[in-house]
């Protein structure tokens, strides 16, 4: 019968168990535009931004941009889903 292995960090200390938190999903809304050779995507509730050569590869970098974030920011405690309606102004023709 095999014997378990201690497990030890790289400073020879033996490893610390570290419980997982309960995770939670959250719904944000980004917005994207073409610019140049990029699709941006920005996150509408938090000011985070990024950026990919698709639409799919700009929402996989915001998404992956948000979890980073929050690994340092709380979690708004109270995530309103932002009204999107297009507005029409009149401007002097250059």
């Amino acid at each position: 019968m095999a014997r378990p292995r201690n497990h030890r960090n790289m400073a020879g200390n033996p490893a610390r168990k570290v419980r997982a938190e309960p995770m939670t999903d959250v719904q944000f809304t980004a917005a994207i535009t073409h610019e140049g050779d990029w699709y941006v995507a920005r996150c509408l509730q938090i000011e985070v931004t990024s950026q990919g050569e698709s639409v799919e590869s700009a929402l996989a970098n915001l998404r992956e941009a948000l979890e980073l974030y929050f690994e340092d920011e709380p979690l708004p405690a109270d995530v309103q889903l932002p009204i999107i309606a297009p507005i029409e102004i009149s401007v002097r023709a250059a």
